[in-house]
């Protein structure tokens, strides 16, 4: 099987943009992972652009204001994970023989507000129980009730990434927050406050990949792109119209990700250097860290306060700022992360830079029935 390596990334900032359509981000981190890869018309043999909002032909859209098509164009949803999603195809087509070069990016702009999804039933919205902050909120009762996660853990979740955010660039919000003001804002959905939650918002980002060859030393490889789906009898999701006590037997689709990729590029978590997961609210991030093997079950609360996924600790978690920080456009949510830790593994990430990081893990849950790992090594 050939080696896959990243040869350029770009990404547009996540935020709000009235100003820009979809396209324009688009385009600007296609071109940017272009002209890092210095590919030009006719470099790449296919695309894969992830996006769960954009519609029909949004990668086409991309494409045909650079002049670009004509080849193989796969839009690719996965809801959060579609990033991940578009990135496992396009690694697994140059695995394959099929392609030498892939592009592969993603972009959203989400409405503002309470993100509606087709996802769910009709009966189910208007029954009320289509509110994705009340499945986050059940969800992170759980963890509390079995991993003795405190409000104050979650509000510290919060800090440690908002403060990471504070040197990114591309993210929505740079500024520090004090645990007090986290627990002051807004309750959504006990226990789960206003800052505890990401921002929907707007962004793109792009990776080019290219087979492994002589001229390749020294380039960050995909060692592993994994994509799993929920096994059936797990309650505590957002496939289900009610939450509740779920299967123990039943591994979350992050753990079936997780081990999948671990065995496909030989390593374990405690081989990571690195890590950029899902934290679409605070707990979530606590509870990748148990799903994802960064510390035993139950061991989210201590793994945390012990400030082992800060900056400067064993495992550093998130050092973008992750979505907290950062704000999620569903279809550049993954890739950004990827863009994120090729920066780490090549040594410029600036003041975030986990020093002498070689092993990185990017994770992403979509919609609570998709999740989607990528190993990337140098």
């Amino acid at each position: 099987m050939s080696e896959v390596h990243v040869a350029g990334v770009g990404i547009h900032p996540f935020g709000r943009f009235e100003d820009r359509t979809i396209t324009d981000m688009g385009v600007r981190a296609v071109r940017e992972a272009l002209a890092e890869a210095d590919v030009a018309q006719g470099g790449f043999q296919a695309a894969f652009c992830a996006t769960a909002y954009g519609g029909v032909a949004s990668g086409h859209k991309v494409l045909s204001r650079l002049g670009m098509t004509g080849m193989p164009i796969v839009d690719v949803e996965a809801g959060c994970a579609s990033g991940g999603a578009a990135l496992m195809l396009g690694a697994g087509a140059i695995r394959a023989g099929a392609y030498d070069t892939v592009l592969v990016f993603g972009i959203e702009k989400m409405p503002k507000g309470m993100i509606r999804s087709s996802f769910f039933e009709p009966w189910q919205e208007e029954s009320g129980l289509a509110a994705t902050p009340a499945y986050f909120a059940l969800r992170a009762q759980r963890l509390m009730q079995d991993s003795g996660v405190t409000k104050d853990d979650l509000a510290q979740v919060v800090v440690k990434n908002r403060r990471h955010g504070v040197h990114n660039p591309d993210a929505m919000f740079r500024s520090e927050v004090e645990a007090a003001a986290v627990l002051g804002s807004r309750l959504v959905c006990d226990p789960l406050h206003l800052w505890m939650l990401c921002t929907p918002n707007e962004g793109a980002a792009a990776v080019v990949l290219r087979r492994g060859g002589q001229h390749s030393t020294g380039a960050v490889r995909v060692t592993a792109a994994v994509l799993r789906s929920h096994l059936p009898g797990s309650v505590l999701n957002e496939s289900t119209p009610m939450s509740g006590l779920a299967d123990e037997s039943v591994p979350a689709p992050s753990t079936l990700a997780a081990t999948a990729a671990y065995e496909e590029a030989g390593i374990g978590p405690e081989d990571l250097d690195v890590v950029e997961c899902q934290d679409t609210d605070a707990a979530r991030e606590l509870l990748s860290y148990e799903e994802l093997g960064l510390c035993a079950p139950g061991g989210a609360a201590r793994l945390a306060q012990e400030g082992a996924t800060a900056l400067g600790g064993r495992i550093p978690v998130n050092p973008s700022g992750g979505l907290l920080s950062k704000g999620e456009p569903l279809g550049a949510s993954a890739l950004g992360q990827v863009v994120t830790l090729v920066h780490q593994l090549r040594g410029d990430a600036g003041h975030n830079q986990v020093t002498g990081a070689r092993v990185a893990l990017a994770h992403t849950v979509g919609r609570g029935a998709n999740a989607s790992v990528v190993v990337l090594t140098r």
